[in-house]
C-alpha cells in the first residue's frame, strides 16, 4: 500500500509560482516602447498553455505590495513548489527584504525582467535579487517568462 501512495505522490503535478511586482498590472499600457504591448493576462495565457504541455501547474500572481511578494515566496517554499519565476519590478533594485526572503527558502527563484535593466537608467543597473536567484533572464520581453518556465521544468 505504501508503494502505491508514494507513486501517486510522485506523479502529482509540480507547481511553479509566477510572482509579479509593482506596476506590472499596467503592462500593455505602461511604456510599451520599453515593456511591450502584451498585458499580464496575455503573458499568463501563454504560460498556462506552456505549463500544460510541460505537465506543470502554474500559479500566477501580481501585487504592488512588497509584503505580498514575501508571503508568496514563503508559501512557495512551504508548498514544495518546483520553482518561482519572479519579476520584482522596481523592488529588484531596493528590496533587502525580498533578498532575505529568497535567501531563506529552498525553492529556486529565477529573476525575470521584460527590459534589460543594464541598458536603462543607472539606478536600475544593480539587482538585489540576482545574488540569491538561481538565474536571471532579461531583455527578451514577455518571452523571458517562457524561457524561465522552460528552465524550471528541467529542475
Amino acid at each position: 500500500m505504501r508503494d502505491i501512495i508514494l507513486a501517486e505522490e510522485n506523479s502529482a503535478k509540480k507547481t511553479v509560482f509566477v510572482l509579479n511586482g509593482p506596476n506590472l498590472n499596467l503592462l500593455g499600457m505602461r511604456e510599451p516602447e520599453i515593456y511591450g504591448s502584451d498585458t499580464l493576462d496575455d503573458i499568463a495565457g501563454r504560460l498556462e498553455d506552456q505549463a500544460h504541455k510541460l505537465d506543470l501547474d502554474i500559479d500566477i500572481r501580481q501585487s504592488n505590495h512588497e509584503g505580498h511578494l514575501i508571503d508568496w515566496l514563503h508559501e512557495a517554499s512551504a508548498d514544495g513548489a518546483l520553482g518561482v519565476i519572479l519579476n520584482a519590478g522596481a523592488f529588484t533594485h531596493t528590496s533587502i527584504a525580498l533578498y532575505d526572503a529568497i535567501k531563506a527558502i529552498t525553492v529556486p527563484v529565477i529573476e525575470v525582467h521584460l527590459s534589460n535593466p543594464a541598458a536603462r537608467e543607472e539606478f536600475r543597473h544593480k539587482s538585489l535579487i540576482a545574488p540569491v536567484a538561481k538565474g536571471t533572464i532579461c531583455g527578451f520581453g514577455a518571452l523571458g517568462y517562457q524561457l524561465a518556465l522552460d528552465a524550471i521544468s528541467q529542475f
